[in-house]
């Protein structure tokens, strides 16, 4: 490693206060961080960090040398990114935390002409339905969808999307259609489920914003899973458009209940406060943004 990379462990170690997980981020063995940083010290002579069974903390020779060193890599960054958007191609691994389905099916099938753009670019996905630390996993940039509650990310919208209610015309010929929101108490609907409980389905009613507990015989944590219980004639499903626009076109479900959609709601891209861009996850990001625009069902309005 160079003297830059040796400070960009060191940072993500202090940041994460773990060796494993600075290593997973920098993509090297626990071992190697381990090593470096050792190697770091004895260079300079000086503890950096204090090793305890509860973690890792900065010694006072350590908050010194991370806030210089935080200091330096910003100004490359800045530097690397400024050179990226006219006279040189951003470089380096992205890491990128987002949820399984909006990921497979709204930015993989995107990411070859992403990479022709940007050759010396590597992405890494880390999927997840939960919201996950980014500091302490290493994430660049996470893309999050609907309202944020982190005050400590800095966000960036780069598209919006607006709820769908469907259901399959098998379904509907069996079950009926249903024309009012009290007519899903009589219906199954097929709940997406977070943390142990399904995920309200928001409404706008006559008098205002309503939410309905959804129940039925099938839920999934997976939206994808969701879905293809929605085409299978199981229920009634009310997820994010871009979820079931296909199917919507192509004739496998019929949308429902469309007097009473909720408002839109955001898509973000977020990083930590405390890090400015690189090039290489600023032009991910630029990417995502030009993509959404381009795309009716994911563009901010």
């Amino acid at each position: 490693m160079d003297r830059i990379d040796v400070m960009r462990l060191f940072i993500r170690v202090a940041d994460t206060g773990n060796f494993s997980k600075a290593a997973r981020a920098a993509g090297i063995s626990q071992p190697t961080a381990s090593k470096t940083v050792a190697s770091l010290e004895a260079r300079l002579g000086a503890q950096l960090l204090r090793r305890s069974s509860r973690g890792l903390t900065l010694t006072d020779a350590g908050q010194s040398f991370y806030e210089g060193a935080v200091e330096i890599v910003e100004k490359v960054d800045n530097v690397e990114s400024r050179v990226g958007r006219g006279e040189a191609s951003p470089s380096g691994v992205v890491r990128v935390a987002l949820s399984p389905a909006f990921g497979r099916m709204q930015i993989i099938p995107h990411m070859t002409q992403f990479l022709a753009q940007y050759p010396e670019v590597r992405v890494e996905f880390i999927v997840a339905q939960r919201y996950i630390n980014l500091i302490e996993e290493g994430v660049d940039v996470a893309i999050r969808i609907g309202p944020l509650t982190d005050s400590t990310l800095i966000a960036r919208r780069i598209g919006s999307t607006q709820y769908a209610t469907v259901a399959s015309p098998m379904y509907l010929e069996r079950a009926g259609m249903p024309h009012a929101l009290d007519d899903l108490a009589d219906h199954d609907c097929i709940a997406l489920m977070s943390r142990d409980a399904p995920r309200t389905w928001p409404f706008l009613g006559p008098e205002g914003p309503v939410e309905h507990v959804p129940q039925g015989p099938v839920r999934s944590n997976d939206a994808e899973y969701v879905r293809a219980a929605v085409i299978a004639g199981l229920g009634i499903g009310h997820n994010a458009g871009w979820l079931y626009s296909r199917d919507i076109d192509e004739g496998r479900l019929v949308p429902i209940l469309e007097e009473f959609r909720p408002a839109t709601f955001p898509i973000n891209a977020v990083w930590p406060g405390s890090r400015r861009l690189p090039g290489k996850t600023r032009v991910f990001i630029e990417f995502l943004a030009a993509l959404f625009a381009a795309d009716p069902l994911l563009a901010i309005r």
